[in-house]
């Protein structure tokens, strides 16, 4: 290993760079869509029927307790034998956010549990509907409770969205593996990109504790600590 084994990998930049943007737009539309179906999942959890409680108990314990790569197999693979065809990239989006979703419903419900019962009691009160009382009472709070835990998730999925190469989605794994593969410099690209994914996770994160302070906190108030 030495510094011209370094500038062999960084001179294919223009790959590294488009690798970088593939794995900022995908982790960006699945948290967003996770996020937003997880806030859905953690009421229906909570306040739907109780065949649909079920259901979305059954999908949140099958998705944590499977392995991410095959869940990303069996949409990519095994859907289109069952007539949903999709590209890989499509398919890497829609793994992510099946993911993230069963996650972010666990996190989010445990905030709107921790809600005090007289909030519900008070928005009543005031003849709110309860769709209006869970979107403007509840999930406020809620989500300042569980913010935290839901960044540090947002993040897990950040880096596993390494595991999308597997099908081919041109993110930073895959470019790792072309570049590795052209100029047999394995361990240099390999270290490049995790330098890579180390510093997009510590920017991520801070974006999500600004995105916490701006419109979560400062927004809603303080609920407890933040």
């Amino acid at each position: 290993m030495s510094l011209s084994s370094f500038i062999d990998v960084l001179s294919a930049w223009p790959s590294l760079l488009n690798g970088l943007m593939m794995t900022i737009v995908i982790t960006a539309v699945a948290s967003f869509l996770g996020v937003c179906l997880g806030t859905l999942c953690a009421w229906g959890s909570l306040k739907a029927p109780k065949f649909l409680r079920i259901i979305i108990r059954c999908y949140v314990e099958f998705t944590r307790n499977t392995p991410f790569l095959g869940q990303i197999f069996f949409i990519f693979f095994g859907l289109p034998t069952l007539g949903l065809k999709m590209n890989s990239l499509t398919a890497a989006i829609v793994a992510m956010t099946f993911n993230l979703t069963a996650y972010a419903c666990e996190i989010i419900r445990a905030g709107i549990e921790a809600t005090p019962r007289g909030q519900f009691e008070a928005s009543g009160a005031l003849g709110l509907k309860p769709v209006q009382t869970f979107f403007l009472v509840v999930i406020p709070p809620a989500f300042q409770r569980v913010w935290p835990a839901m960044t540090s998730q947002l993040v897990i999925i950040l880096l596993a969205s390494a595991l999308c190469s597997q099908i081919s989605v041109a993110e930073l794994s895959y470019v790792a593996n072309v570049i590795a593969s052209r100029t047999f410099r394995n361990f240099e690209a390999y270290i490049v990109v995790t330098i890579l994914y180390l510093f997009l996770a510590i920017l991520f994160r801070k974006l999500l504790v600004w995105v916490g302070h701006q419109f979560v906190f400062g927004h809603f108030g303080t609920v407890g600590q933040r």
